[in-house]
Formats: C-alpha cells, structure tokens, sequence
C-alpha cells in the first residue's frame, strides 16, 4: 500500500481540492498575462529600448541640436551639414562620458541615452551642459555636449526614465539631413 492510498478519504479530498484551486489560479494568472501582454500600446508605440544603429551616409558635420514636443512622445533632432545622414549609434547606458577625456558627463533624469553620430562638430558649443532647453518637456530633462574626438560626436541625453525610444534620419534641409530620436512620454 503506497503512503497516498493509506490516507483518509477526507485528507485526498483536501489535497484534491488544494490542487484543482492551484491549477484554477495558474490558468488564471496565464490568461491575465496572456491579456495584458496584447492590451494596446500607449498610443500605438512599439518602439522598444534596446540600442539603435543604422547608417553609412556622407554627412560632414554636426551643425545644431533642436528639440520638440508632441502629444505621445519628446523628440531631439540633430542637424547635419553636407549629405546623406552619418551612420549613428543610440543605447541606454549608465552614464555618459566625455569623448575623449572620459570625464563623467552629470545628465539629469532617471536615465541617459548615449548617442554617437558619427560626424565631428564645427567647434565645441557655448554650453556644453546645455545644448538645448528641455525645460517642461514631459520625458526629455537635458541634452548635454558629451565631446566630439576622431570623427566622431557624442551627445548625452537625460530623460525622465528609460522608455522607448525610436531613431530615424530624413533628408533636407537643402543639402543636410537630420537625426531624429523620439522617447515616448510612456510605455
């Protein structure tokens, strides 16, 4: 006789019991996760925040940093003079540093996108700290000059959090081109 069959009745009711309730509430929490994994995407944003790199264009420069706001996302535009967009590299990291000293670039915000375009400036910006205002954007806190070494330019990026973010170049003005990365206000 094993040892289950040697239990009252009464104590494999329970245990039967104990089971089917636990097997209920699995099935349960799998359709609930399987319900909020297809809920619909704060509008219709399915971005991600993992790294973005793409590019090999002939743009010569960097020549200015804009931001804007729109109803569902900030967005940072980076001007570029003379051609295609440059190839470019966008990450979340846990801090930026100055290209090339290594010197800790402070951001503020919940987290920092790292972004290398791989053009140099014309010339070190008059406020590094500060290339643009992002005062009162709801996920942008600071755009700050993170150095400009070997062809390449970085720029730190705080932001509110780490969310999602989207990068993508367009073309003009006139023979420029642009790099746009958009961070979602929420995921």
């Amino acid at each position: 006789m094993t040892p289950r069959q040697s239990q009252p009745k009464s104590h494999r009711a329970a245990y039967t019991a104990v089971v089917a309730a636990f097997l209920a509430l699995v099935g349960c929490l799998g359709l609930t996760s399987a319900a909020s994994a297809s809920a619909a995407p704060y509008c219709g944003i399915v971005w991600g925040s993992l790294f973005k790199e793409a590019g090999n264009g002939g743009a010569t420069s960097l020549a200015a940093v804009r931001a804007g706001r729109h109803d569902c996302y900030d967005r940072l535009v980076v001007d570029l003079n003379g051609g295609p967009a440059a190839a470019y590299h966008v990450e979340y990291v846990d801090a930026v540093y100055n290209d090339p000293r290594g010197d800790l670039v402070p951001l503020r915000g919940g987290a920092r996108l790292k972004i290398v375009v791989y053009v140099p400036t014309n010339g070190t910006p008059a406020h590094p700290t500060e290339l643009v205002d992002v005062s009162g954007y709801q996920t942008l806190r600071q755009a700050a000059y993170a150095g400009s070494f070997e062809g390449q330019t970085t720029i730190g990026l705080g932001v509110r959090a780490r969310l999602p973010f989207h990068v993508f170049t367009l073309a003009g003005p006139g023979s420029g081109s642009r790099l746009v990365i958009d961070v979602a206000h929420q995921w």
